[in-house]
């Protein structure tokens, strides 16, 4: 399952799986992607993932990448977890918002922004956008271990962070 279908720009990823569902609240998002899934391995479910019907541990591997921090963290990242089966991997790229202490990740990540806008053609996202974030690196980072135990959390340049848990097995 793919929380978040970031217009499209991932439905590569689905030849890897046979079958993926992908959920989003936008529906410019959710129309974006389905134009890209040409043989129709993807099941598109257009609304907010948290209240739709889907059955606890019914999903092996979860994705969320640029969406967590347009929901409930805590409520989020407690469903994510209920629809994974055992043994199942749970993988999110967020941002967070800043503060002080992360100042010297600020600097590198202008630095890093300044050559990767060089290197590549600037990308009108047309998807809601939710700033500031309403977390913050650390707070991610202790309700992550609050609501995954073991998540393996890491900070990264550009102003992004990314969780990767993997639900014991029962």
């Amino acid at each position: 399952m793919t929380v978040g279908t970031l217009m499209g720009r991932r439905v590569v990823l689905v030849a890897v799986f046979s079958r993926t569902t992908w959920s989003d609240s936008d529906t410019t998002s959710i129309e974006l992607a389905r134009r890209q899934d040409l043989d129709g391995q993807i099941e598109f479910v257009r609304g907010d993932f948290l209240t739709c019907p889907f059955q606890p541990a019914s999903f092996g591997m979860i994705t969320c990448v640029a969406a967590l921090h347009h929901m409930d963290g805590a409520a989020a990242l407690a469903a994510m977890s209920q629809l994974l089966v055992p043994g199942g991997t749970l993988v999110i790229v967020g941002v967070a918002r800043s503060r002080l202490p992360d100042l010297p990740w600020e600097a590198a990540a202008v630095l890093a922004n300044f050559g990767h806008r060089m290197a590549n053609a600037y990308w009108e996202q047309p998807s809601p956008t939710v700033w500031p974030p309403p977390h913050s690196y650390r707070e991610i980072r202790v309700l992550a271990r609050q609501t995954l135990p073991g998540v393996r959390y890491r900070r990264h340049l550009l102003w992004r962070f990314s969780l990767v848990w993997v639900k014991p097995a029962s």
